[in-house]
């Protein structure tokens, strides 16, 4: 289930322009729930961690491919970038909400990703991910379904710690 859903990740990743001129990615660890992994690009190295839902809500719902990504790029100055990934188109000017034990974020959202609304609040997020037990994302889709994603945090840090020295 995880390794076709990180295929998936990958053609998502490789269809929406986010690794334009890559290799294919190659995973570096897999650390309980999170996945490390690393491609290169013109542009330098990439480096990543992944996970997919625990749970996904209303059940009865075809949701396609979910995930929760934080990226690493050097090469482009950019140092721990989360990402909620859908399968679905999001409604347009919705927000997406990640909270994490009693922390609440609000991510913009642009097709079918959501990215930290305050971009200053980034590590703010990826801190209460290591230190936190749970996460869940809500959003509203296109079509007007709200959902909602559970996520293990089990393994974060440890997936976190490997892709530091991304370069």
């Amino acid at each position: 289930m995880f390794a076709r859903s990180t295929v998936t990740a990958v053609a998502i990743l490789l269809a929406s322009g986010s690794i334009a001129a890559a290799q294919s990615p190659t995973r570096i660890e897999q650390f309980k729930a999170w996945g490390a992994y690393s491609y290169k690009t013109n542009s330098g190295t990439v480096c990543y961690v992944l996970s997919v839902p625990t749970d996904k809500q209303p059940a009865a719902v075809n949701h396609g491919d979910i995930f929760f990504v934080i990226s690493q790029r050097p090469g482009q100055n950019i140092s721990y970038e989360p990402q909620a990934m859908m399968g679905y188109a999001l409604k347009e000017n919705s927000k997406v909400n990640v909270t994490i034990d009693n922390k609440n974020f609000v991510m913009f959202v642009k097709d079918t990703s959501a990215w930290v609304e305050n971009a200053a609040e980034e590590p703010a997020l990826v801190a209460a991910m290591k230190t936190g037990h749970s996460m869940t994302v809500k959003a509203t889709s296109a079509r007007g379904t709200g959902t909602a994603y559970t996520y293990s945090l089990s393994g974060i840090s440890a997936a976190l710690k490997k892709i530091e020295g991304c370069k």
